[in-house]
């Protein structure tokens, strides 16, 4: 049973206020508040006597006001804080998973959650991924409209643009600075963020997301959040918010490489948002498939498929050959997860169609690029894993690997692993282990939790050869990998 402090004792006549008007009996409260702890992974098992309590003064610990004051925004349909219901704030759960009813908001949320980010990055790597947490985000994304204006400052700002109250965004994620013009952005400036951007997506995919990410967090801070509260015209404003979008993008990838995924999914929806202020619909459906991605790889497969699905909505058939290929491949890697055999295969189907459908002319947003013909073999690869369709996963594992270059070091520890877990499935034993192994020394020399995680997968599905030689051979030559990765 959850335990409560009493260090106040006036009765709570404002949550008493707002269960009559939810209509809620305490049973009922207690048991919501339950309902919505479980979506975060908590037991917390309040009953009718705990509201009794909270009505008489008492403070629920930890994340349990944030819950409460959630439940009652489900059910009145407006926004409450724990302040509004009287109770101690706390750092809430839904703390950047709010997707922003206007730029100078998205602002506020986005920067409040670097600053808490380089500030107690322990904290916010404990935050749980909810899959509850999608749906209002890549909603408001799908029926959301551009917005009219982000021009801001001495270029044409308006000065009673409106701001998420204080009391709403809370103290983690409260924006600092003046509303009025501060820096005026260049379109110089927006080139070096296109370049910071291109140097922490090297670092992370040849050494990993926990290699840069901490500087990638503080870079956002200290040196773009000043731009975005600047001054800057509308062609520069949007361009500023597009850069923001990826280096956000970028920060949440490298989180989600560290496992620290509720982190993570709170990067992916601001980018999101961000996104939608740059006016670029394409990157917004890439966020979503980035997403969709986390879910894959956390099992959550009909969410992945959704994302992937809102992502091909919100673009409709607008997007060249090499996006629809993306968003296609991202749908089959939901479906693979979820064991859906003929839905899977047509997805798969639609990507290669697509894929072949792209033509040199093509004007293929830049980090379109990166998805070609060994990106499409690596999904497949996977997804032909998942479905335990293990000859042709060798066939798109080594495609992938015959493709891809070098610089992708990641991406081709992953590559491997799924290759030897493909020919482990064979009875390629030798084979695998010679893989595995070659893959686990280069996932040593990275800071990626996400490698680390590949190669313990396919060491669990060895588990039943172990004592055959090849296995044998294959601990030999880890076990010295198994000691550094301790440290």
């Amino acid at each position: 049973m959850t335990t409560e402090r009493s260090a106040q004792r006036t009765p709570n006549r404002r949550l008493a206020a707002l269960i009559a008007e939810a209509g809620f009996s305490h049973a009922g409260l207690a048991r919501r508040v339950d309902e919505l702890g479980q979506e975060h992974g908590l037991d917390l098992r309040y009953d009718k006597t705990s509201v009794t309590r909270w009505l008489r003064g008492q403070q629920p610990r930890g994340t349990t006001p944030a819950l409460i004051a959630e439940v009652f925004t489900r059910r009145l349909g407006r926004r409450f804080s724990a302040q509004d219901l009287g109770l101690d704030a706390c750092t809430p759960v839904y703390a950047g998973l709010e997707f922003a009813a206007s730029p100078t908001e998205a602002v506020d949320i986005v920067a409040g959650l670097w600053r808490k980010d380089t500030g107690s990055q322990a904290e916010l790597r404990k935050i749980a991924f909810t899959p509850a947490g999608l749906v209002v985000p890549s909603r408001d994304w799908l029926i959301g409209r551009s917005d009219e204006r982000v021009a801001r400052g001495e270029a044409g700002a308006r000065p009673d643009a409106p701001r998420v109250p204080a009391q709403v965004r809370g103290p983690a994620l409260r924006g600092r600075g003046p509303e009025g013009a501060g820096q005026r952005v260049t379109q110089g400036d927006i080139a070096a963020l296109r370049s910071v951007a291109e140097l922490f997506r090297a670092l992370d995919q040849a050494y990993g997301g926990g290699h840069a990410r901490q500087a990638l967090v503080r870079y956002l801070e200290h040196e773009v959040e000043p731009m975005l509260r600047g001054s800057y015209n509308e062609v520069v404003g949007r361009r500023l918010f597009a850069a923001t979008a990826e280096l956000t993008r970028l920060a949440g990838w490298t989180s989600y490489d560290i496992a620290a995924h509720g982190l993570a999914q709170r990067y992916f929806v601001q980018a999101l948002r961000l996104a939608q202020a740059a006016g670029d619909r394409a990157y917004g459906a890439y966020v979503l498939v980035t997403m969709s991605r986390q879910a894959v790889y956390l099992g959550h497969g009909r969410e992945a498929v959704q994302l992937a699905r809102v992502a091909q909505q919100g673009v409709g058939g607008a997007a060249v050959p090499v996006v629809q290929a993306l968003m296609h491949a991202a749908e089959a890697r939901g479906h693979a997860v979820l064991g859906e055999v003929r839905a899977c295969t047509t997805s798969m189907g639609r990507a290669e169609l697509a894929l072949r459908a792209a033509r040199p002319g093509d004007e293929v947003p830049y980090w379109a690029r990166l998805y070609d013909e060994a990106q499409q073999a690596d999904e497949f690869g996977h997804c032909h894993r998942d479905l335990q369709q293990f000859r042709a996963a060798v066939q798109h594992a080594e495609r992938a690997l015959q493709l891809r270059g070098q610089g992708h070091a990641r991406s081709r520890v992953f590559c491997r692993l799924v290759l030897a877990t493909a020919r482990l499935g064979l009875g390629e034993l030798e084979s695998a282990c010679a893989l595995a192994a070659e893959a686990a020394h280069a996932a040593a020399e990275m800071r990626s939790t996400r490698a680390q995680e590949y190669v313990r997968d396919f060491e669990q599905r060895l588990e039943p050869y172990r004592d055959a030689a090849p296995a044998r051979a294959y601990r030999d030559r880890t076990a010295a990998l198994s000691l550094a990765g301790a440290r």
